[in-house]
């Protein structure tokens, strides 16, 4: 929804000299940087990125093969900017907000250069409920109105952020309209309409940042209980080729509690994201009952699509969730995968011929990935509403080496770390994300609201992180003496362990019941296993062999409650620990009259 603007300026220059994506022009000495541009007589689209004298440098977003010298090029006066408006939810964009479905039915499979399509359906009627009449105040971020664009996600038709503060001169009542239609107008002049328009690589404005004090809920227990991250927050996926990347981005934007899923597949293999784009629109929402793909926007940009258009789908896909953020809504953008991006960058800088810096990258790499995630968080909006942005970027780094540039970069501005180990993957162990190496700085911040579920969190989490930890190095004893040399007292932290891997951080996303975990469930489980752990330490002092104990049934069962219990009966994980505490009692009494004996 935005006022009119004037026409912008249109210069024609001419091109002389083509690099790949990479095109220079002269003529075009009046142009601005990132101003878009038209290129050949295709009309490709692109977007000026170093102006020179006369002369201008463009990168071309589609694919340019053929292109000749002394072909025209047009600046049109304008950044590049996305449609946002009602009609977003659902739809399959490409790298620069070409509609792909639209595309095929006029160009078939294969997407002819030059082809435009509307990004928004333009002649769709929508049921407008208008909040504002006349003589009300409007300002930026103000409630104009609402329309139910899916069943899921009501669209608050807000006034963009540049709108002037006045009064309601003339507002239209209730009924449908298009996105052409002006629906309200103001005393300064301005006349709105439903849709508006906003530069992709400006950040949206808000009020200002809120404390990231709530988490975003994934149903995967490794990540919500022991790695958590905050609604707001930045998170990053690395991990080597197999690893399972895009299978846990998949899982967290199926199941997460966010709003809104924007999902940008920013240089993956086509098969990955044919996956996406068959497997979403199918999947059903566990909260609702209804098709995921009423609350997700998905952006397509593959390897095969020029490299260009794959450096800005960033950019795209962020400026669509800030616009749904600033609603109130709470948004989560998957990026799969920013090392992709940054090849994108590194492959623009060579045609640019750019002094590189580490690994070929550019020197500027560090600039624009903290560029990219510092356009996440939760904020308050212009309109006064709370909104969120969760990003979750996944990074490839070549041979799982985290100490490449992409990783170490990342690593300086997100602050959760989910690192993915081969070695879990290649046991089957999902999703396969290492205990050892991942952190999450979030967790002092969202003690607070665990602890409403739960006093005990924080001690749970604690012991758990440092089982696992004295487990990894009473490993590397074990390949050395094997297992039976070590004392009972150390034999049961390896037992507890594997109780803890099996049990809790292991889940199975073809299980109906284990494929999503509630946090009252979560803590339930953790909790039980770690009072086991309480119980076979005091019955071991006690004279009770670790052999008694391992073939407790009681014990057994513990590994199993994640798949037996459904979230809606965690009474009866409380009931297996009650089984268990008799088990133990009953040992106890075996022992005391053996001792007494």
């Amino acid at each position: 929804m935005s006022a009119r603007p004037s026409p912008p300026e249109v210069i024609r220059g001419r091109i002389t000299r083509v690099s790949g994506p990479v095109v220079l022009a002269e003529g075009l000495g009046g142009a601005g940087l990132f101003d878009v541009a038209e290129v050949g007589e295709a009309r490709l689209a692109g977007e000026i990125i170093r102006v020179d004298g006369g002369g201008a440098t463009i990168q071309v977003y589609e694919e340019n093969t053929g292109m000749r010298p002394g072909e025209s090029v047009l600046s049109l006066g304008k950044p590049l900017s996305l449609s946002l408006g009602p009609g977003l939810i659902g739809t399959i964009y490409d790298g620069i907000q070409r509609p792909l479905e639209r595309l095929k039915e006029s160009s078939g499979s294969f997407i002819r250069a030059g082809v435009r399509g509307e990004r928004l359906p333009l002649d769709r009627m929508w049921a407008f409920a208008p909040a504002l009449g006349p003589g009300d105040e409007i300002g930026p971020g103000t409630l104009v109105g609402r329309v139910r664009e899916t069943e899921l996600v009501e669209h608050r038709v807000i006034a963009p952020p540049g709108t002037v503060p006045c009064k309601v001169s003339r507002s239209v009542p209730a009924g449908e309209y298009t996105l052409r239609d002006t629906v309200l107008e103001t005393e300064a002049g301005e006349s709105l309409t439903l849709a508006q328009e906003w530069p992709a690589r400006r950040a949206r404005p808000s009020r200002k940042r809120l404390p990231p004090n709530e988490p975003l809920m994934t149903g995967l227990r490794v990540i919500d209980l022991l790695f958590p991250l905050s609604k707001g927050g930045c998170a990053a996926i690395p991990g080597g080729f197999g690893t399972g990347k895009t299978m846990a981005q998949h899982a967290i934007a199926k199941f997460c509690d966010a709003d809104i899923i924007v999902y940008v597949g920013c240089g993956e293999r086509g098969n990955e994201m044919t996956d996406v784009l068959t497997e979403f629109p199918k999947l059903v929402d566990p909260r609702t009952g209804r098709s995921i793909m009423e609350r997700t926007i998905l952006i397509a940009n593959t390897s095969n699509m020029p490299v260009a258009a794959r450096e800005v789908s960033i950019y795209t896909g962020i400026t669509l969730a800030e616009y749904y953020r600033d609603m109130g809504y709470d948004v989560a953008v998957m990026a799969d995968s920013t090392s992709r991006w940054a090849e994108a960058l590194r492959e623009l800088s060579g045609r640019l011929e750019e002094m590189p810096a580490e690994e070929g990258f550019p020197a500027y790499l560090p600039t624009r990935l903290a560029e990219f995630y510092e356009r996440g968080g939760r904020v308050e909006t212009l309109g006064g509403r709370s909104g969120s942005i969760s990003i979750i970027g996944a990074v490839s780094p070549p041979g799982g080496d985290f100490s490449e540039p992409v990783t170490q970069h990342t690593k300086r501005f997100i602050r959760c770390f989910w690192a993915l180990d081969r070695d879990l993957a290649n046991a089957r162990h999902y999703p396969a994300i290492s205990w050892i190496d991942s952190y999450s700085e979030y967790a002092e911040e969202l003690r607070e609201w665990w602890d409403r579920k739960d006093p005990a969190w924080k001690d749970l989490r604690a012991q758990a992180l440092d089982l696992m930890k004295r487990e990894q190095r009473l490993e590397q004893i074990v390949r050395l003496i094997g297992p039976d040399a070590l004392p009972d007292e150390q034999r049961l932290i390896l037992v507890t362990a594997e109780m803890v891997k099996n049990g809790f951080l292991q889940q199975s996303s073809f299980d109906d019941v284990d494929k999503y975990c509630v946090p009252e469930k979560q803590i339930l489980i953790l909790h039980t296993i770690m009072e086991f752990h309480r119980r076979a330490e005091e019955a071991i002092k006690a004279g009770v062999p670790l052999t008694e104990i391992v073939a407790m049934p009681a014990r057994e069962r513990l590994s199993r409650l994640k798949s037996e219990v459904a979230n809606d009966r965690i009474e009866e994980i409380r009931a297996a620990e009650r089984e268990m505490a008799a088990a133990f009692d009953g040992l106890a009494r075996v022992y005391s009259r053996e001792e007494a004996t």
